[in-house]
């Protein structure tokens, strides 16, 4: 089977879901990998990758996310998108010349346009479909707000035949064609073996945009060393050493350290889990991951605080109730790689059975 798998490159945690299973999909059929930004930075290594376009965020000199800035430096690439400019032009041809039976997308705008556009059967692989297709509690204020997001993500993707979501914590699908499966763990976790060190572990997917001040005083006040992972920085400063992106440094790191301290991103979280480390979330100002923040307190293996709230005080009583957030991990500890793979598969062979679709509508 022939299948072209995108991926949406704002941070690596779409490249880290999409690199668990990739190689199993190569492994039995003809791969075209489509990914930008970070996730083609990310998987490049490893894999071999066209670069496409990506949208992203775009944050001010306070750290903060610039609504306007985001909407001014993702207009020409939405009007490509939509307008079928040469961007869109390129991946269509690179699609095209690889003749797939069926598209499978993580958040990636432009494989899903392109697949729809040609009539390619898609499914659609990510996260953050579970604000769309799922019934998850949700304060009502997100409630509300959500339906911007989640109208800018249908626009964006469309309906694909089939979606597949990957979530730390459970939820019930509104649709018989979605499923939702575990955090997809690659063979670089799975093969970890956790210990207890003394350091704490900070990764901030936005990297120096969200290295303020106050996160530094809290830092350094919190009693731990503290290894930094995100900012850019290089070397230390007091108690602080920030290092390079690096995946098995990261991952080493995640392994031996007491705790975490991070945004909410669902794909660390599903590792945290695994590895039995406890997680205080930050969560960017996006409803996706205030869901994903408020899970992490409802399931008791961690806690929220916020750029603006987190002191050394906020730090150190998290700390204070490790245990109780490791015997939480214990409980919702769980992989989802090889159900999703199954999934995957059989949703493959029964798209790619069924042949191109009706003509797309203009």
């Amino acid at each position: 089977m022939r299948i072209v798998y995108g991926v949406h490159g704002y941070t690596r945690g779409h490249a880290t879901r999409a690199a668990s299973i990739l190689t199993d999909l190569q492994n039995r059929h003809q791969v075209l990998i489509l990914a930008g930004g970070d996730a083609y930075d990310a998987l490049a290594p490893r894999f071999e990758v066209t670069r496409i376009p990506t949208l992203g965020f775009t944050y001010g000199r306070d750290g903060k996310l610039s609504k306007w800035e985001t909407i001014r430096n993702n207009l020409p690439k939405l009007w490509d998108l939509f307008a079928g400019g040469p961007d869109f032009a390129e991946v269509a041809k690179a699609v095209r010349r690889f003749g797939p039976d069926v598209v499978i997308s993580d958040a990636e705008a432009w494989t899903h346009r392109v697949a729809w556009a040609l009539r390619i059967p898609r499914i659609g692989f990510d996260h953050f479909g579970l604000m769309v297709y799922c019934n998850v509690p949700m304060a009502a204020g997100d409630r509300m707000a959500s339906f911007v997001d989640r109208t800018v993500y249908r626009t964006l993707m469309g309906s694909p035949e089939k979606v597949l979501i990957s979530s730390f914590y459970e939820a019930n699908p509104s649709r018989h064609d979605v499923g939702v499966v575990g955090p997809m763990l690659g063979d670089d976790v799975l093969e970890l073996k956790p210990t207890l060190g003394a350091h704490l572990l900070v990764y901030l997917n936005m990297g120096i945009h969200q290295w303020t001040p106050r996160l530094e005083r809290a830092l350094t006040d919190c009693g731990l060393p503290v290894r930094v992972y995100g900012p850019g920085l290089g070397g230390s400063r007091g108690p602080i050493t920030f290092f390079e992106p690096s995946r098995d440094g990261f991952l080493a790191d995640l392994a031996a350290c007491r705790a975490v301290v991070s945004t909410a991103g669902n794909q660390l979280v599903g590792e945290a889990i695994h590895l039995g480390k406890p997680m205080l979330v930050m969560p960017e100002a996006t409803v996706e991951q205030r869901m994903n923040a408020a899970a992490v307190a409802r399931m008791g293996i961690g806690e929220v605080s916020s750029f603006e709230r987190i002191d050394g005080a906020t730090v150190r009583a998290f700390l204070a109730g490790r245990e109780a957030y490791v015997a939480a991990t214990r409980r919702y500890a769980s992989d989802g790689r090889r159900a999703a793979i199954d999934r995957l598969e059989t949703w493959c062979r029964e798209l790619a059975a069924r042949g191109s679709l009706q003509p797309a509508a203009a």
